[in-house]
């Protein structure tokens, strides 16, 4: 496996461990603000799909500024 392998797996396992992060946190803060279970867990869900979005989107913008 090269090094550019490596660093891209090592990447993509950083991005999701934040939006993880991300959305433990967002459902912490739910259920603090007494939410029940399932609107926590729906807003935990949404803080990882927006934190996912937001990491695909700069990436493609990253690629399309650095292959110039």
């Amino acid at each position: 496996m090269s090094e550019r392998s490596v660093l891209v797996l090592l990447v993509c396992a950083l991005v999701t461990l934040i939006g993880v992060l991300a959305a433990a946190a967002a459902g912490y803060v739910a259920r603090r603000d007494h939410a029940s279970y399932p609107a926590a867990l729906a807003r935990a869900a949404v803080a990882f799909t927006a934190t996912m979005s937001l990491a695909a989107t700069m990436t493609s913008a990253l690629s399309c500024v650095l292959h110039r």
